[in-house]
């Protein structure tokens, strides 16, 4: 890491230590349009307006916050660019993973083996399991709820597995981005929503955050589509192979090409460090695109 993105952590970090400064912050998160004026911000936390200038003219010397003039009002509102760093920080440290034990790690393969049973073997689905965890714990970093997640993300391998060589006529479609926290979840989410089982939607990261990005989970709650209980996850070879169409967001040529199937690469911003305002562009821009989709896969 270069010495000056250092120094700018710290200072945000410092910035951040005092808890009125926090509570700030979350009150302009969680506003409306997003601004809040010295006056309500002192009303609502039961401050001196002079104290909540200070904390923030401390917080906009950090860019944390910008101010706006409107007539005679004083308007803050966090900064667009660390919307994202902001939620991200007052979120708190993650936790460590703890180990999965082992008799953990033998039901989750005993559960799938009984499920696959006379498609796959036992023992490649215990290691397929036993893959998805490392995969999971070492390249996603993922620390919340890792037995669950292994059994899903083995699942979804699985039954790309089984997939390959027998399509079905259900299409099945993978969206790629390199966290696997945005955009790629933004096109899951409303191909599902508008598609239900008509399509297999699937997702995966060039490399994987350890968390969808929240305010990708707020833009779609703001337009009725539920993300569910999605989480970046590695990109693997079987979910290539078994997918008909591959559609790729900014992961440059980290996925695999295989012959039959068909490759979309769609150029869009990165909902990483943008504002709540720009999540939603990405948002549409990506809707427009799986509604076009949809309607070149002949599903309406």
């Amino acid at each position: 890491m270069p010495r000056h993105e250092a120094e700018r952590i710290a200072r945000g970090l410092r910035a951040l230590a005092d808890p009125t400064r926090v509570q700030l912050l979350a009150l302009l998160v969680e506003s409306s349009d997003g601004r809040r004026s010295v006056t309500d911000l002192a009303t609502e936390l039961g401050l001196r307006q002079p104290t909540v200038s200070h904390h923030l003219a401390l917080l906009a010397e950090e860019g944390l916050v910008v101010r706006s003039q409107e007539g005679r009002i004083a308007l803050y509102s966090v900064t667009p660019t660390r919307f994202g760093d902001v939620v991200e920080a007052m979120r708190g440290p993650e936790p460590v993973a703890a180990a999965v034990a082992p008799a953990v790690l033998e039901r989750i393969a005993d559960d799938l083996a009984t499920r696959f049973a006379g498609v796959l073997s036992a023992p490649t689905v215990d290691r397929y399991v036993r893959e998805s965890y490392e995969l999971l714990a070492e390249r996603a970093r993922v620390t919340r709820y890792l037995p669950s997640l292994t059994a899903r993300f083995a699942a979804d391998r699985l039954s790309a597995v089984a997939a390959v060589g027998h399509p079905g006529d259900r299409p099945r479609v993978l969206f790629v981005c390199v966290q696997n926290a945005g955009r790629s979840q933004l096109a899951a989410g409303i191909l599902r929503a508008l598609a239900g089982d008509a399509v297999t939607v699937l997702t995966a990261g060039s490399q994987p955050a350890a968390e969808v990005n929240p305010l990708v989970i707020d833009a779609l709650d703001e337009v009725g589509v539920p993300l569910g209980a999605e989480f970046p996850k590695p990109l693997t070879d079987e979910v290539v192979r078994a997918a008909h169409v591959v559609v790729t967001m900014g992961c440059g040529d980290a996925c695999p090409v295989y012959p039959g199937r068909r490759y979309l690469d769609w150029d869009l911003p990165d909902p990483a460090g943008l504002s709540l305002d720009g999540v939603r562009g990405v948002r549409d821009e990506i809707e427009s695109r799986v509604r076009s989709l949809l309607g070149e896969l002949n599903i309406r």
